[in-house]
């Protein structure tokens, strides 16, 4: 199934992802720095949801509170229910 999150505080402005028996499947960043976010959706490419979420979630950009590695970790705790 595929998922659409918009992300808050981050220069991407949406992910697009799929979890497919428990794995993480397909990430799309739209925005953002581009080759950064393209080797993010790479590493995290058929990785466990919970082990994703375990290793990017709290991960700050600068002096922001959040980063497009924390924003994908939101959106798959939210697309877990």
């Amino acid at each position: 199934m595929q998922y659409e999150y918009k992300t808050k505080g981050t220069c991407s402005q949406k992910i697009f992802f799929d979890i497919e028996d428990g794995k993480v499947k397909n990430v799309q960043f739209l925005g953002g720095c581009n080759g950064n976010l393209k080797g993010i959706g790479a590493l995290v490419e058929g990785m466990n949801v919970d082990d994703v979420i375990a290793r990017l979630e709290g991960t700050k950009c600068g002096m922001k509170s959040t980063s497009c590695p924390d924003q994908l970790a939101k959106a798959l705790k939210e697309a877990k229910g």
